[in-house]
């Protein structure tokens, strides 16, 4: 089972071991999740190879240039390693680890390892029908972080628990909650998590 066909119900919890390896030009990926938006802004799931978001990590093992991805906006965040240098249609710049970058997926963009390989949380969104955001939160035992309608939690260091419907799990390093509007996933630990949120533009 792919994980375009996983339930986008509030309160999942998404394995990314349980999501299969494939390869790309730079290492290999696994896709979290990809769909589409409805019109209340809803999580839907993918036709087939035809989505209008996806989320993956993927490792960078060697350099050179990316594929592009035209009529689409790109947020990577580096969540293992210590640095990857892009140079972005031929600006060049230091991507530390959890600090998102947003880029045009048209864009000639070429990757440098200098400080050897590294893993990275992707998201890409098709232009005109979503826009997405990648926010950084430490988490904290004592305050619960919450995840809204058409947002994701990926839990990127440490250790956490996701409470919702009355009911209390541990968060594997990498798992993804989905979140939403009504009895919200709620979120609590030591570590950092990034924040996915999509919008209809």
């Amino acid at each position: 089972m792919t994980t375009t066909n996983r339930a986008l119900a509030t309160g999942t919890v998404l394995h990314l071991a349980d999501s299969p390896k494939r390869k790309w030009a730079h290492g290999d990926v696994r896709e979290i999740a990809a769909g589409r938006l409805g019109p209340d802004s809803g999580l839907l799931p993918a036709e087939g190879s035809t989505w209008d978001w996806r989320l993956s990590v993927a490792s960078i093992e060697r350099a050179g240039e990316f594929t592009p991805y035209d009529g689409c906006d790109r947020t990577l965040t580096v969540i293992s390693g210590e640095l990857l240098e892009l140079t972005v249609d031929g600006a060049t710049q230091a991507v530390e680890a959890l600090r998102p970058l947003r880029f045009s997926g048209g864009s000639a963009v070429t990757a440098a390892l200098p400080t050897g390989e590294v893993l990275a949380l992707n998201l890409i969104t098709r232009s005109g029908a979503v826009r997405g955001s990648v926010r950084i939160v430490e988490l904290s035992k004592k305050r619960e972080q919450h995840l809204f309608g058409a947002q994701f939690g990926v839990l990127l260091q440490g250790k956490a628990v996701v409470r919702h419907a009355e009911a209390e799990s541990p968060l594997e390093l990498r798992d993804t909650v989905i979140g939403g509007e009504e009895d919200s996933p709620r979120i609590s630990g030591r570590g950092f998590m990034a924040v996915v949120s999509l919008d209809l533009p």
